[in-house]
């Protein structure tokens, strides 16, 4: 069984949610544990709208070092969007 450490916290089980999904998209294996009262009732601050962010124990380093790059804002797309987040032409939501 694996062991995970938790490696960062926010308010609010959204923004959890993007936390974990940027880590993801960095290869990071991430799971969300928030108090079940405070996801039952959407609660965004307070002890039970905190939301922890846990990885596995082999990749922690790897994790606090892109968190602290996401923290320092080093991952801004800036000006000039690339392609791939361009619709395609045939996108229904732009037709």
């Amino acid at each position: 069984m694996e062991n995970f450490v938790e490696v960062y916290a926010v308010q609010g089980q959204i923004n959890a949610e993007m936390v974990k999904n940027f880590l993801v998209s960095k290869g990071i294996n991430a799971f969300i544990s928030q108090e079940s009262a405070g996801v039952t009732y959407g609660l965004t601050v307070g002890p039970l709208g905190l939301a922890k962010i846990y990885v596995p124990e082999e990749q922690e380093i790897e994790a606090v070092l892109i968190l602290e790059k996401m923290d320092r804002g080093e991952f801004d797309l800036g000006e000039g969007t690339p392609e791939e987040v361009v619709p395609p032409e045939d996108d229904p939501i732009t037709d």
